[in-house]
């Protein structure tokens, strides 16, 4: 078997504090005089029953890290890392997804919080050879009008370079907000260019998922694994061209599903859908993206041509140059090119 480290791909569903590294947030912790919740450094902080598993107790896991980053020196840290870490890995694009409201008190406003993460992956980017882009999210759990002052923040920062905004998104609860509301926070950032990468189709089946393309019109959707219980919705998804962002240890981490055998990857891509694997946070899930192309590999059968189609749809659902996109899709053709 080939080494998957080795095989050229693009990274688009990485959640900026869920990037980070243990001992650095332990370090962070110690820092500012911050007292972490146990579990948050345990080899796996969400070990509890698989049906006990899910959202409230990774949100405030979440919540208790996220406080621990409290400046500039904090931000470009974790970006730093998480770069550095994506080149370990064999990410030759990384889009890292960012709520810039969660560090704007530390830095004086979103604008400076949105800024310095736009400088640091140009300086990241430039040190490690992994083209970087950065996707601004809103979350459903706030006032739709605060989407509307992200989006239009987003949108001043659009474009195609190292440390441009590419994307536009909605994190957080699926069962929180109503989608219809967020509709012209995504207008705005359509406007602009960007791609449209809300979260949905985790916690919630399709009716979520058809809401969701419905109001907020996705390039790609974030998840979007409950598509496969909707065998019309999801050759919609696939005719559409909407990737999907499917990132399997989260969905057992969260309860979703039992064990990673059980989430639907061989059922999307049998469907013609377009799926990019993400880890979404390993801070909290304790695995990263090599991780989820061994699950494809040794609980779905992926062989090594399958996996390498996986990492061509995350390169062609990227947001980069086309210039990079030959890049790495000539990355991925020597890899399978290579005797095993």
């Amino acid at each position: 078997m080939r080494d998957l480290t080795q095989l050229p791909k693009a990274h688009l569903h990485l959640h900026f504090t869920g990037s980070m590294r243990v001992s650095t947030l332990a370090e962070l912790a110690q820092r500012h005089g911050i007292r972490l919740p146990a579990a948050l450094l345990d080899a796996d902080p969400l070990k509890v029953p698989a049906d006990e598993r899910g959202w409230f107790r990774f949100q405030r896991l979440y919540d208790a890290a996220r406080a621990c980053v409290r400046g500039e020196a904090d931000m470009r840290r974790i970006i730093a890392e998480a770069v550095a870490d994506d080149a370990a890995e064999g990410s030759g694009r990384l889009e890292i997804q960012v709520d810039p409201t969660s560090y704007a008190p530390f830095v004086g406003g979103i604008t400076p919080a949105l800024e310095i993460v736009l400088d640091e992956a140009r300086a990241a980017s430039a040190r490690e050879g992994v083209d970087v882009g950065v996707v601004v999210a809103a979350s459903r759990m706030r006032h739709e009008l605060e989407a509307r002052t992200l989006a239009r923040l987003a949108a001043r920062h659009a474009g195609d370079g190292p440390g441009d905004v590419v994307g536009f998104g909605l994190s957080n609860d699926e069962r929180r907000g109503d989608t219809a509301a967020f509709e012209p926070a995504f207008a705005i950032a359509r406007r602009a260019g960007l791609a449209a990468v809300p979260h949905g189709g985790e916690l919630l089946g399709p009716g979520h998922v058809h809401d969701v393309v419905e109001h907020l019109r996705p390039d790609r959707l974030g998840h979007g694994v409950r598509a496969a219980e909707d065998p019309a919705l999801l050759a919609r998804l696939a005719e559409a061209g909407t990737a999907l962002e499917v990132c399997p240890a989260s969905n057992v981490s969260l309860g979703v599903y039992a064990h990673a055998g059980q989430v639907p990857l061989r059922a999307l891509v049998d469907a013609g859908a377009l799926v990019a694997l993400g880890a979404d946070d390993p801070l909290l899930f304790r695995s990263r993206l090599v991780e989820q192309y061994r699950t494809a590999r040794d609980e779905h059968g992926f062989d090594d041509a399958a996996l390498a189609d996986l990492a061509r749809a995350s390169i062609r659902a990227s947001r980069a140059r086309d210039d990079v996109r030959r890049r790495l899709l000539a990355g991925v053709d020597d890899w399978i090119a290579r005797p095993a």
